[in-house]
C-alpha cells in the first residue's frame, strides 16, 4: 500500500496558482512582451487545452542578444564591455518567430506530487521551476525551487 503525503506535503500547498501562459501559436516578440509586463522569469507555453506542451525562460530570449562569441568563451570575465554590441537588438524577423522555436521541454508534476519528488526532480533536470498540473493535465500552478525548499524546512518546526 503506498502512503500519499498530506496536503500539506504536496506542491498543491505551496505552488503558485497565478501563472501566465503563452498560446504555442505566438511569436518571440509576444513572449518577450509577457516577460517584461508580469516580470517574470518562465513562461509555460500550452495548447488549446491549456495543457503544458513547453517552457520558454527568459534566458532562452536574451541569448537572442548575446554575442555569438560568448557561446564559445568559457570565461568572459576578461572582457570588460561589450562595446556597441551593447546596443545591438535582435531583428524584427527574428521577433517574428515562433517562440515554439526557442521552447524547452516541460517538467510537469500532478497537484499531489509530494514535496521531495518535487524536488529531486528539479535536481535532476537541473530547472529552478517546476510545472504543476491537474488530473486532466492543465496547468494549474508552478512550483519553484524555493517554494518546495520552504514548505520542506517549515515541516522542520514541528521536530521536538
Amino acid at each position: 500500500m503506498t502512503i500519499k503525503p498530506t496536503d500539506q506535503l504536496t506542491v498543491r500547498r505551496w505552488m503558485k496558482r497565478k501563472v501566465v501562459s503563452v498560446a504555442e501559436t505566438a511569436t518571440i516578440r509576444d513572449a518577450a512582451a509577457l516577460f517584461v509586463e508580469h516580470r517574470i522569469g518562465l513562461l509555460p507555453m500550452v495548447d488549446e487545452e491549456e495543457r503544458p506542451i513547453g517552457v520558454l525562460g527568459l534566458h532562452d530570449l536574451l541569448t537572442l542578444e548575446l554575442p555569438d562569441f560568448v557561446k564559445f568563451v568559457g570565461d568572459v570575465d576578461f572582457v570588460h564591455d561589450f562595446g556597441a554590441v551593447e546596443t545591438t537588438r535582435p531583428s524584427g524577423a527574428a521577433l517574428s518567430k515562433k517562440a515554439r522555436t526557442l521552447m524547452k521541454d516541460a517538467i510537469t508534476v500532478p497537484d499531489d506530487c509530494g514535496l521531495l519528488r518535487a524536488y529531486a526532480l528539479m535536481m535532476q533536470h537541473d530547472v529552478h521551476d517546476i510545472l504543476v498540473v491537474s488530473k486532466t493535465g492543465k496547468l494549474i500552478g508552478i512550483a519553484s525551487r524555493v517554494d518546495v525548499g520552504i514548505a520542506i524546512l517549515k515541516a522542520w518546526e514541528k521536530v521536538e
